[in-house]
């Protein structure tokens, strides 16, 4: 990408495109079901960010209890919500600071520092939801954070380094623009 510079049409839209996976992955993470499941059968456990689901035995009916009757239930979705608000924030001003044609080194760099508060948003609701779960809610079986957990942490991750890239991409901005004359290595024989 710095070779090339950040006009090479292929090259330009790496960064938001990166951002728009954060957002589905973060759009899956709340969304899905699978925060908490039984690891084992009888499957008698699942949760997600929102309620917590269990059932008696194998055929039997799930109940669900919200977990938004929970100060940490509450704390935990509003501290994840807010996490990728921002994550979706960052991604609309990527897209218009990309799609300008002279790019602004210093809004960019905003755009990273925004990123590392939603990383700091998105992880204390990850951590909050864990801790507070499996001391208060009542598990039977044995029990595994799933797949949508883990799309919530994949989410944080590449806020963070996204927003390490969106940082960085300033200091780079001489080559990126074309602005360095290149340096020939030659020796007479």
């Amino acid at each position: 990408m710095v070779k090339y510079g950040l006009d090479y049409t292929r090259c330009r839209w790496i960064l938001p495109l990166l951002l728009g996976i954060g957002v589905i992955f973060g759009i899956i993470a709340l969304a899905g079901r699978g925060w908490l499941e039984s690891q084992t059968l009888p499957y008698v456990q699942q949760a997600s960010l929102w309620q917590s689901c269990r059932r008696p035995e194998q055929g039997g009916e799930w109940s669900c209890e919200s977990l938004m009757g929970y100060a940490w239930g509450r704390a935990a979705a509003a501290t994840y919500l807010v996490g990728f608000l921002l994550l979706v924030i960052c991604f609309a001003l990527a897209i218009i600071a990309f799609a300008i044609d002279t790019l602004r080194f210093n809004f960019i760099r905003g755009i990273g520092g925004l990123l590392f508060v939603a990383a700091v948003f998105s992880i204390m609701g990850l951590v909050i939801y864990p801790v507070k779960f499996s001391s208060e809610m009542e598990m039977t079986g044995i029990n595994m954070f799933s797949w949508a957990y883990g799309f919530g942490w994949t989410t944080a991750i590449m806020e963070i380094c996204l927003g390490f890239f969106f940082c960085c991409l300033p200091n780079y901005e001489d080559q990126i623009l074309g602005n360095v004359k290149p340096t020939y290595f030659y020796s007479s024989p």
